[in-house]
């Protein structure tokens, strides 16, 4: 080889190395920077109510997935209030970073007490009971539909009491529960419901977490289960961020595209 080519021949290599350097430096870079974008993101530890499970949030959970964020579907016993905060603790401790809770129905009254933990930045009630300290299930329930006659709503009338354990019947699942999904699915939310003990009526909660974080409150318009202008008094009481979605109290599973875009919501407040 002729000198002049062998000098060319040497600046292409070194042209083409420094330039894999630099590539490889900036792909280094660059996922580095997609590592900590990811890992800013909070934690979205979602708490299902009663006679559910963790499947309540699978039309849920894929949305956030997408959207690059952690998420812990909580299998709380519904054993007592005591025994779900101890599940929902061990999941905020799982998370690296801050965390988003968000609970349904029964698990409204589970974050109110486990959201004080410091890792806690937002709290997202979905058809959920929001509770003071001084209330439980029972008492506020009977001051709205007892003592100030708000229209009562017929999915809790009828329920199956059996060792200390609630459960719905299938056919109060169909019409009342999840009236807005095709009956199949309601039957299969019925047949793998969880039971809810009887001392979560009376349970309070000590220091309700709505008092000292940022709130989000999803009222179900077609909530048979909880009234709608029940949910909207408590969202209002707690100064929540309010939203309504005429929907079924299994609003997760029949609109989750509309429940998913507020709990986004929530997730990006600084």
């Amino acid at each position: 080889m002729k000198p002049k080519r062998q000098i060319r021949a040497c600046l292409a290599c070194i042209v083409f190395l420094s330039l894999h350097v630099s590539l490889n430096g900036f792909a280094k870079d660059f996922n580095l920077n997609l590592f900590y974008q990811q890992d800013d993101k909070p934690t979205i530890i979602l708490v299902h109510g009663a006679f559910a499970d963790g499947s309540s949030w699978n039309n849920v959970i894929p949305i956030l997935q997408k959207q690059g964020y952690q998420t812990i579907a909580v299998q709380n016993p519904l054993t007592s209030l005591q025994d779900d905060v101890a599940f929902v603790e061990r999941a905020i401790n799982e998370a690296k970073g801050s965390v988003i809770l968000v609970g349904h129905s029964w698990g409204g009254v589970v974050i109110s007490q486990a959201g004080n933990a410091e890792k806690v930045k937002a709290l997202v009630y979905i058809a959920a009971y929001a509770l003071d300290q001084d209330q439980t299930l029972e008492s506020i329930s009977k001051d709205a539909y007892e003592v100030r006659k708000i229209p009562n709503v017929p999915g809790f009338a009828d329920p199956i009491v059996s060792d200390g354990y609630i459960r719905l019947k299938e056919e109060t699942i169909v019409k009342y529960f999840a009236q807005d999904l095709p009956a199949q699915q309601a039957r299969l939310i019925a047949a793998g419901q969880g039971r809810l003990h009887v001392s979560a009526l009376g349970a309070k909660v000590s220091n309700p977490a709505w008092k000292n974080k940022p709130t989000f409150y999803i009222v179900s318009d077609n909530d048979q289960i909880i009234s709608p202008k029940l949910e909207g008094e408590m969202a209002a009481k707690i100064h929540a961020t309010v939203f309504h979605i005429p929907a079924s109290h299994v609003v997760m599973l029949s609109k989750p595209e509309k429940v998913a875009e507020i709990i986004l919501k929530a997730a990006a407040i600084k």
